[in-house]
């Protein structure tokens, strides 16, 4: 898989990333936010240990 490929899933699961981010507005949301707040954790963990793997990467 090339550079590029990488890069366009990454940018993928960024915009994902933005889905989970509205999903905390939402009142309703009850005992999921815990997990929603986890995917969020755990995706910038992914994201932060991709940029260190290639710093390239992260300069979309």
């Amino acid at each position: 898989m090339d550079i590029q490929a990488i890069k366009d899933r990454i940018s993928t699961v960024q915009a994902k990333r933005e889905r989970l981010l509205s999903l905390l507005e939402q009142p309703n949301l009850g005992t999921l936010r815990v997990d929603v707040n986890q995917a969020l954790e755990e995706l910038d963990d992914l994201m932060d240990e991709f940029k260190r793997t290639i710093p390239e990467a992260g300069n979309n």
